[in-house]
């Protein structure tokens, strides 16, 4: 019998929790169950696995994401405005929440993708943003990665503090989105060939 108040709504939260204070690797079942003092084998009732666990993790900490990238591109012009308020949305998210940010990043089943109201609300949040600067498919999908790229690479990059240099890492930040406005302006469309 389920132990009274626990759920896997609650399980999952307390799992991203854990995960930003202590990172994602001690995220485990074993953790998890000291933390509402019950045993490991309370959480199967709720849980299948810990796959499963930091699988329910990445979609909580997806939606979490979009739902403040939304909020900041709400009413923004189309272009550099909309950009900076996503990329800076984005690097808060990641920086102010570690661990879910990192269980954002897993690898999951496309299906439960494709049936994630969130992940759907990325991806058109995400392409709507691309498509005003008149990007179709397959640049699409070549910009979403360059753009995931260099926004996680540069969180991680700061995150740790491994951006020793005395320029402000704000103004490097600022200079990046700049420089990813212009590219995305003038992106190298692909060369369609046609057999004659």
């Amino acid at each position: 019998m389920p132990r009274a108040g626990l759920t896997p709504d609650r399980l999952v939260a307390a799992a991203a929790d854990l995960a930003d204070e202590a990172g994602l690797d001690h995220v485990t079942l074993s953790a998890l169950a000291r933390r509402f003092g019950v045993k490991d084998a309370s959480l199967y009732t709720h849980v299948r696995n810990l796959k499963d666990l930091r699988t329910r993790m990445a979609l909580l900490a997806g939606g979490e994401m979009i739902d403040r990238i939304a909020a900041a591109v709400e009413g923004r012009e189309a272009g550099r405005d909309t950009l900076g308020a996503f990329a800076g949305a984005y690097r808060a998210y990641a920086l102010e929440h570690p661990g879910r940010y990192a269980a954002a990043q897993i690898r999951i089943d496309q299906d439960l993708v494709a049936d994630s109201p969130a992940m759907r609300r990325t991806a058109d949040v995400t392409y709507g943003m691309l498509r005003a600067y008149g990007l179709e498919e397959p640049d699409l999908t070549d910009a979403v990665r360059l753009l995931r790229s260099t926004f996680h690479g540069y969180c991680a990059l700061e995150s740790t503090g491994a951006f020793g240099a005395p320029r402000d890492v704000q103004a490097s930040w600022d200079r990046a989105i700049d420089a990813l406005h212009v590219l995305l302006q003038n992106w190298p469309r692909e060369q369609r060939t046609t057999d004659a």
